[in-house]
């Protein structure tokens, strides 16, 4: 088998605590890897270290950060590389579409000088095949009269629009692998369902690798091919979707799934997951999902590892084999 496009082997994070105090742990033991061409969905609640996952994949956090283990990108480890090597890398080997594109974008400048900057950054070119490569890339996602939003300022566009910019600007040095972190955040539902069919078709015709941050459980089922849920900074499972959102192997994806709106119609009570996620500094010894799990054990006091229980199939859970868990689709009674 080939070498996988991405490969992230042992990944750990901290900041650097007040008036030293310890460093804040927010990543461990965080191990993945992306095939070139593949589509993967991060899933979990808030606060469970997807988004920081992905900045630190594009080595763009604070110099509080403390960031061990090693993120191999196309055989060159990002996390050793120095800041002209990862610039360098950063918008040609991979690129991030962030959450929020009116703060992404510079308001004082406009959409096509920005894709523009983006595009000098990697290659010489005269002004004129600058522009025509920009407005091309408008085109490209789908923005209508390309020409004109070249000189419009991102005050001008919809968030739509905006969206549509941010991956056009993703895609213009054509990288391997795009990091979408949650890109349908504030968009109306019609808007998300084009911008996922977007990224789906280009991924299809392009051969680029996606790595989506999201919560919505939707957008996984219908444009992933593997999910990989995270909790309080640990994967606790990494399965093919059809897989994971059909039988489930730890607690914690399972509840997820739970809460989903067609599973709340007992007696008109929403399904809910008790509890919250630790906070950083007061993390359990053993399983971190533990005293919100209603199958934990004594066993599960002791530290969980990220084990492969088939084929293309991990969990961090000991008791993955013995419980029989609710997915996305609903049993029919017994």
């Amino acid at each position: 088998m080939s070498a996988p496009l991405l490969e992230v082997r042992d990944l750990t994070l901290g900041f650097t605590g007040r008036r030293g105090q310890p460093p804040l742990r927010i990543l461990r033991d965080v191990n993945f890897s992306i095939a070139r061409g593949e589509r993967v969905g991060l899933v979990g609640e808030s606060g469970c270290g997807k988004s920081v996952t992905g900045l630190a994949l594009m080595r763009l956090l604070p110099a509080t950060a403390q960031i061990g283990g090693t993120v191999t990108l196309d055989g060159a480890d990002m996390a050793r590389a120095s800041a002209a090597q990862v610039r360098r890398m950063r918008g040609k080997k991979i690129a991030m579409i962030f959450q929020e594109p009116m703060s992404a974008l510079d308001p004082v400048f406009p959409v096509g000088e920005q894709l523009g900057e983006a595009l000098r950054l990697h290659e010489t070119l005269p002004r004129a095949e600058e522009k025509a490569r920009v407005v091309q890339a408008l085109a490209d996602v789908g923005i209508p009269a390309p020409e004109r939003r070249y000189g419009e300022y991102p005050h001008q566009l919809s968030g739509g629009m905006r969206q549509r910019v941010m991956i056009a600007m993703a895609l213009i040095n054509k990288p391997d692998l795009i990091i979408a972190d949650e890109p349908t955040t504030a968009l109306d539902v019609t808007i998300q369902a084009q911008i996922m069919d977007l990224l789906r078709d280009l991924s299809e015709r392009t051969g680029t690798a996606l790595l989506f941050i999201t919560h919505d459980l939707g957008v996984v089922a219908e444009t992933c091919q593997r999910m990989i849920t995270m909790y309080a900074g640990e994967i606790v499972e990494d399965a093919p979707v059809d897989d994971a959102l059909r039988a489930p192997k730890h607690p914690y994806t399972s509840g997820l799934l739970r809460s989903l709106p067609h599973f709340n119609r007992e007696r008109g009570q929403f399904a809910y997951i008790p509890g919250r996620v630790p906070a950083p500094n007061a993390m359990p010894r053993g399983c971190r999902f533990a005293a919100r799990c209603p199958h934990a054990a004594s066993a599960c006091a002791e530290p969980q590892v990220l084990r492969e229980i088939e084929p293309g199939r991990r969990v961090r859970c000991i008791r993955a084999e013995a419980l029989d868990l609710d997915g996305a689709v609903e049993r029919s009674p017994a």
